[in-house]
This record gives C-alpha cells, sequence and structure tokens, in this order.
C-alpha cells in the first residue's frame, strides 16, 4: 500500500533488496499482512527491489525465514534517521542550542534607548525620567511594564509634556514626545529711555514715541540720552516707554592675520585595512595588528550590523580603511592673502554689528609681513543702530 511520501519521511522508510529464489512470491503474504510497500522494481538477476515503512521492515524477518531469501537495506529515509545521525553530532548539537540560547539572550536585552519629537526638553532629562522607569540600555525587555504603562508614568516626571509615547521594537524602544504649548511670554513695558549703546556719529533718528534729543551729524557718547521717555514741560510732563530707531555710524580698528600658505592633504595610495567584531558598543579587532607606520592618516569606517526583519541585532562587524595622506603647502598671493583676510574681517565686523549694519568706510593703517603671515591693520566705518534701552527709575515722593 502506497504512504503519501510526506507522511512515509515523518514516520521513515527503507529502501530494501531481497535476494533469493521466487523472492517475489514474498510480495502477496506482505500485501496480506498489511505491510506499505512501494517503487517496487525486479532486477534482471531476479533481485526485488522496493520502499518499505520501517515498522513494516521489523515484521518482515517470518516471512524470510519461510521463503529462504535474504534483505539487504539499501537506502534510509525520513525523520528518524535523521535525528539519530544528528544524535551522533554532539558537538554540533550543542553549537545550535548555544547559537539559539545566544540569539534568545540577545534579542531579550535593549540595546538602544532613542528620544524623538523633544526641542526645550533636554534629552539628558527624558532619558533620565525613562530611566527611573526601567528604561535604559541592558535592561531585559520582560521587566518592563506594558508601553501604555511607561508612556503615561514618563510624562507624569515631565510636566512640560502634552504627550509621550514609548515604541518597543526588537531591542530598540523609542519614546516620542510631543511637547506642550508655552504661550509667549510678553515683554513688560517698562518706563524707558532709549541711550547710545556706542560712541557714534548720528546719521538718522526716528521717534515713535518719546521726545527726540540728537539731531543728524550729531556726535554722540555712550550712554547719551537718543530719545526721551519724559515728554511735556516741567509743569505738566509724562513718562512713556520711549521708542523708534538710530542709527549713526561706529568706528573700529581691527587687526588681521593672513597666512601666506595654504595646506592640504593628498592621499599617497597607501592603505591598510582592520577589521572588527561589534557586540553592542564593544569592537574585538581580528585583523590589521601593528602600528601604523603613517605619520599622517584618514580613517573611513563602514559598520554593518545584523538585522532580521524587524529586529536590529547587537551584533555586526566593523571594517576600517585607513588612508595615508601627506600634507602638501602651497604659497598664496599676498594680494589674495590681503583680500581674503579683509573680506573675512569685514563679514565678521558686519555680523557682530546686527542685521542692518553696512560699511561706509575702510582704511588700512598698517601692513606687514612677516613669520608666513599678513598682518595688516584696518580702520573701518560702519553704520549700525546705536539705540539701547535705560530704564526710568520713578521714585516716590
Amino acid at each position: 500500500m502506497k504512504q503519501s511520501m510526506f507522511i512515509a519521511r515523518l514516520r521513515g522508510y527503507v529502501r530494501i533488496q531481497i535476494r533469493g529464489k521466487e523472492c517475489e512470491r514474498l510480495i502477496n503474504p506482505m500485501m496480506e499482512k498489511g505491510f506499505s510497500i512501494w517503487d517496487i522494481q525486479v532486477k534482471d538477476d531476479g533481485k526485488l527491489e522496493l520502499n518499505m515503512l520501517i515498522k513494516d521492515f521489523f515484521r518482515l524477518k517470518p516471512l524470510l525465514k519461510r521463503t529462504g531469501c535474504r534483505v539487504h537495506v539499501l537506502e534510509r529515509y525520513g525523520l528518524p534517521f535523521f535525528m539519530e545521525r544528528l544524535g551522533r553530532r554532539k558537538v554540533f548539537l550543542g553549537g545550535i542550542a548555544a547559537f539559539i540560547i545566544g540569539l534568545y539572550i540577545l534579542t531579550s536585552l535593549v540595546w538602544q534607548v532613542t528620544v524623538e519629537g523633544n526641542d526645550r526638553i533636554s534629552e539628558a532629562e527624558i532619558l533620565q525620567a525613562a530611566s527611573k522607569q526601567g528604561i535604559h540600555t541592558y535592561q531585559w525587555k520582560f521587566r518592563l511594564k506594558k508601553a501604555e504603562d511607561l508612556s503615561r508614568e514618563i510624562q507624569s516626571l515631565l510636566p512640560g509634556t502634552a504627550w509621550v509615547g514609548v515604541e518597543i521594537r526588537g531591542t530598540h524602544i523609542t519614546i516620542k514626545v510631543v511637547e506642550a504649548t508655552i504661550p509667549d511670554r510678553k515683554d513688560l513695558k517698562n518706563p524707558r529711555n532709549l541711550v547710545a549703546s556706542k560712541n557714534a556719529l548720528v546719521t538718522e533718528i526716528l521717534s515713535d514715541k518719546g521726545k527726540p534729543m540728537v539731531k543728524p551729524n550729531t556726535y554722540v557718547k555712550k550712554g547719551d540720552v537718543l530719545i526721551s521717555g519724559t515728554i511735556g514741560d516741567e509743569q505738566n510732563n509724562q513718562i512713556v516707554v520711549a521708542s523708534g530707531k538710530v542709527r549713526g555710524v561706529v568706528w573700529y580698528t581691527s587687526r588681521i592675520e593672513s597666512p601666506l600658505t595654504k595646506t592640504y592633504k593628498a592621499y599617497t595610495g597607501e592603505v591598510t585595512n582592520r577589521n572588527y567584531i561589534v557586540l553592542g558598543t564593544r569592537a574585538l579587532q581580528v585583523s590589521g595588528y601593528g602600528k601604523l607606520s603613517f605619520e599622517h592618516f584618514e580613517t573611513i569606517p563602514e559598520r554593518k550590523t545584523l538585522a532580521w526583519r524587524s529586529f536590529t541585532l547587537p551584533i555586526g562587524w566593523l571594517h576600517e580603511k585607513v588612508m595615508e595622506v601627506q600634507l602638501v603647502e602651497e604659497p598664496i598671493d599676498p594680494a589674495i592673502a590681503k583680500k581674503t583676510g579683509l573680506e573675512q574681517a569685514r563679514a565678521k565686523l558686519l555680523g557682530a554689528a546686527g542685521a542692518d549694519a553696512r560699511l561706509v568706510g575702510e582704511k588700512i593703517l598698517h601692513e606687514k609681513s612677516e613669520n608666513g603671515k599678513i598682518y595688516i591693520d584696518v580702520h573701518f566705518e560702519v553704520e549700525e543702530n546705536i539705540a539701547e534701552e535705560q530704564p526710568i527709575v520713578i521714585r516716590g515722593e
């Protein structure tokens, strides 16, 4: 009786060869006794080959004695024989078991905790709150509470949040934060004057509120009142919040240093490779030992991590390509060095003076070259906003 091949492989079967005179006469008795046999072939030399379940093979002996035939096992198939062969390889089985256990342990730990969505609240503060709930690297995942409970308890420790979510994916935990909206704090409008923040020559004054105290082309010193917050006369006056716009020319003297040589890196073509096995945040070097013979070099790392579906395992390898570089010095034309130095000085000065500042004058006072650099003393004139606030203190009588 021919069995399903899946069932046959599951229960195990053998391919046998029966030798003896008129061995074909065994087929009918086997069929009568319910033997499961198939793929029956009669060879030219009179031998009989067929497939038979293991359980029936052990019932064959009485029939062989009755007919005087002999049997020889040609092949063994199925799960029982596979398990028997596997049982002989104890070291192999132990390795598989150790791998499965190690993989289970590694995937049961938290290897990475990241924070998303925070702006005002620092990442360190969020991680500290999460750590109090047990969320940190090398923590067992089964020791953690449900994600909903963790989210609620972390949010209770962070009053500046509107919502906190905890997402556990494999060995990676992501803490997502939505910060609470805080209304803009309005500036307090106390009575004030606008005074000069620097010594300057006034070029423009526009008073929105308050009393202008200077006119264009007037030289003022730092602290002089430009727009007064006191309006009216001595008999009838009122204190207000002075506001307006006052611009003036301010003078600066800058010392510029610009190098006369440019150093850049050039690859020589010499390369050394290093390889590491990475476990978590630790790396074990496996090749590329020895001290580098390069005086100057650049290292290009390439890291690969094992991943299975959505799980990122903390195991991988790191390849470092160490390339020798040579420092090459190239002379710079003094005129180009001077131009570059002046451009950098102008940009730095205007950046500090404010967005609406503009350069109105420039004069080189002194210039010299020594020690591979060019030194320039420059006098700059910059038109910028020169007004700053000064509170008015009201004393009671």
